[in-house]
């Protein structure tokens, strides 16, 4: 059965940094990433890493935060730097095998960026 489990979040001041974790259990994924949805809107693409370690960015965090993996722990990370108070969100870990796939989920973290 697979199972993502999410760390990390909290509560942070604007220009802070804040580093999520995501372990996936279960299986070996080809495609990991993250997405968020903040209150009212869709859940929307953040960042995705491919085993290969290619990465994909939604343009408002190119620059600002870092998706990353580790293979041998079936493990992906979110470094977010430069937060901005639009960045608050739940942050949710997602893995698949196939693009066109929904995934499996994690249970979501909340990111809150205010002063």
């Amino acid at each position: 059965q697979v199972q993502l489990v999410e760390s990390g979040g909290g509560l942070v001041q604007p220009g802070g940094s804040l580093r999520l974790s995501c372990a996936a259990s279960g299986r070996i994924f080809s495609i990991m990433g993250w997405y968020r949805q903040a209150p009212g809107k869709q859940r929307d693409l953040v960042a995705l890493i491919s085993s290969s370690g290619s990465t994909a960015y939604t343009p408002s965090v190119k620059g600002r935060f870092t998706i990353s993996r580790d293979n041998a722990k079936n493990t992906v990370y979110l470094e977010m730097n430069s937060l901005k108070p639009e960045d608050t969100a739940v942050y949710y870990c997602n893995a698949k095998n196939d693009p066109s796939s929904f995934g499996s989920w994690g249970q979501g973290t909340q990111v809150t960026v205010s002063s």
